[in-house]
């Protein structure tokens, strides 16, 4: 592959040519996918550096790339040579995307972009800060042209449909129930833009994202019809006449703005403008026959509050990732007290041993974060063979992992003692318990939103003026994607936690140059009981696996917190139990004795 100082001039060769003077390049695809297809990672490709939530902007004599807190580090270092500025977002002193735009760009200047991948509300954006300085947006097939040196193609990996002994509701269900949601709002159409969205209403799924089980995919919904656009040679014939006998018909995944320009019927379509991209959107105001309504996803809703059967097989697929823990933990525990030399890197080979021998297994819901020490301060950590630690007999090595069978998607972080622990080591600990038992044990009026829920968590690491930078927790799909909305437990989250809704409890402490603590659970809301007061709710817990005790101050905890840790360990052994061999057993009994 050309080095990166190629690739730019190849880029500033084809903006010259097209009277371009600045060009953007943001981590999307044309879904705003928070994981995009490799296909659509051009900012990857144009700057060498790998990473989500980023923008790259070229001009001609200059560069500079805007990434998220957790990249500050790995972008100084990788960014560092090739002429292009390592911008940190959010930082004071820092200037924004459209600050740093309102000084290079001149007026009567063009930016240009990718209409099929820029979102809607970014171009938007972007347009509202080129009419300020007197420039011109204008959308230009810029990557198409030129990134033709070993681009990934678009993805097309088998489709399947997940059988609705897991998925609860056919998709001939899930569509009437969206019609009457349109009915709703007055609509009479929706393009369904979101890839988790598509999934879940179709039962649709493959592998075209990286470690979440979804197809590259649109879907058109009227009340007459759905239409399906994706790679249609890869759905096998059985999965296409069950779509067919659900009332969906198929087109190609590229002619979905041409289908739109070609509709004919008067329709109030539902967009959701956080998902739609530019070139879609053009496509839709260019037809008369729609009148556009934009507004969240009504899916999103759907989807978020778990039916029964989806309830019930992902209880059932935590407890096979719960023994699969068990068994990971006790080899990771051998081998460190054989005096064996492990790596980061390692823990991932272990635990995808366990994991991928279940029954219903199809991949790690995300790329494994083993970060032993100092490392575990960076909550995205990614350990890379040869640039990984060695896992040394001290301190803690912090574990977030989890997986995606066909019943269920698990989320799981635990933190580990591997050796000596100074008192404000295991100070830190207790206080990130104490935060997650918090959430575990709290029962609200209903009507509370995530943002309020949040709080709960902080309040022992508030009282002594600490925090973590980062939400406690976000939503899980079901056989889908580890991260999905719209509820979280985040400060500004005004979702309204509901039964059904599954979200993570996973406070931390990150102190860098010095470590990572966290611990983490998935739970489901739930009823807790109804007074003279009105309803009222809790969480259930999904995650079964033992917490580590060792860096807890028992006396520290309050009776109640004792008592909730007790209780839970002594479910984790009762439900385990029937999945594990006798040895298995003996050790699970030693690590969930009571304090």
């Amino acid at each position: 592959m050309k080095p990166v100082s190629e690739r730019l001039a190849d880029l500033r060769s084809a903006m010259k040519a097209s009277n371009c003077d600045a060009f953007i390049l943001p981590s999307s695809d044309p879904h705003s996918s928070e994981y995009a297809p490799a296909h659509y990672t051009a900012w990857e490709y144009f700057s060498g550096f790998s990473c989500e939530n980023a923008n790259l902007i070229v001009m001609a004599d200059e560069a500079a790339m805007w990434v998220d807190g957790r990249f500050f580090g790995a972008a100084d270092a990788a960014l560092a040579g090739t002429g292009i500025d390592s911008m940190h977002m959010g930082v004071k002193g820092v200037p924004t995307i459209h600050e740093w735009l309102s000084v290079h760009l001149k007026a009567g200047q063009v930016l240009g972009y990718c209409a099929d991948t820029m979102p809607l509300e970014q171009s938007r954006d972007l347009n509202r800060t080129c009419s300020r300085i007197g420039a011109e947006l204008k959308a230009l097939p810029l990557v198409d042209d030129i990134w033709t040196e070993n681009r990934p193609a678009l993805p097309s990996s088998p489709v399947w449909l997940l059988d609705t002994a897991f998925a609860g509701r056919s998709a001939a269900e899930k569509l009437n129930q969206l019609r009457d949601a349109l009915k709703a709002k007055d609509c009479t159409a929706m393009l369904v833009t979101q890839l988790d969205c598509v999934a879940w209403l179709l039962n649709l799924r493959a592998s075209d994202v990286d470690n979440t089980p979804y197809a590259l995919a649109f879907c058109y919904v009227d009340l007459n019809r759905a239409v399906l656009f994706t790679d249609t040679a890869r759905i096998p014939q059985d999965a296409a006449e069950q779509l067919h006998t659900w009332g969906v018909a198929l087109a190609d995944y590229l002619s979905v703005a041409a289908f739109l320009s070609d509709v004919t019927t008067t329709e109030t379509i539902l967009v959701d403008p956080s998902s739609l991209n530019t070139e879609l959107d053009l496509a839709l105001r260019s037809n008369p026959s729609f009148a556009v309504l934009e507004t969240a996803d009504p899916i999103s809703m759907m989807k978020a509050v778990k039916n029964e059967t989806e309830l019930a097989t992902s209880k059932e697929a935590h407890l096979v990732d719960g023994a699969a823990m068990v068994r990971f933990q006790m080899e990771l525990e051998q081998r460190l007290s054989s005096g064996e030399l492990l790596r980061e890197t390692d823990i991932d080979k272990i635990l995808h041993k366990y994991r991928s021998s279940a029954e219903h297994f199809l991949t790690e819901s995300f790329p494994t974060i083993a970060a032993w020490g100092p490392n575990a301060a960076m909550m995205h950590y990614s350990a890379k063979p040869g640039a990984d630690a060695e896992i040394q007999p001290k301190g803690y090595l912090l574990v977030d992992s989890g997986a995606t069978y066909r019943n269920g998607t698990t989320d799981i972080t635990r933190t580990y003692a591997v050796g000596p622990l100074s008192y404000e080591d295991k100070l830190a600990y207790t206080r990130v318990l104490r935060c997650h038992i918090d959430i575990a044990m709290a029962v609200w009026k209903e009507g509370a939103t995530g943002g309020e829920l949040d709080m709960l968590s902080r309040q022992p690491l508030w009282r002594h003026m600490l925090d973590y930078r980062c939400g406690t927790g976000h939503g899980v799909s079901h056989v889908g994607a580890v991260h999905e909305g719209p509820q979280s437990l985040r400060p500004h989250n005004q979702i309204v936690f509901v039964p059904g809704m599954v979200v993570t409890d996973e406070p931390g402490i990150y102190e860098e140059g010095n470590l990572g603590i966290r611990i983490e659970n998935e739970l489901v809301c739930a009823e807790a009981g109804e007074s003279e007061y009105g309803k009222f709710l809790h969480f259930e817990l999904l995650t079964f696996v033992p917490i580590d005790l060792t860096g807890v101050l028992v006396d520290d905890l309050t009776r109640e917190e004792k008592e909730w840790l007790n209780w839970y360990h002594a479910e984790v052994l009762n439900r385990l139990r029937p999945l594990l061999n006798e040895d298995e057993i003996a050790w699970l009994s030693k690590k969930c004795a009571a304090i």
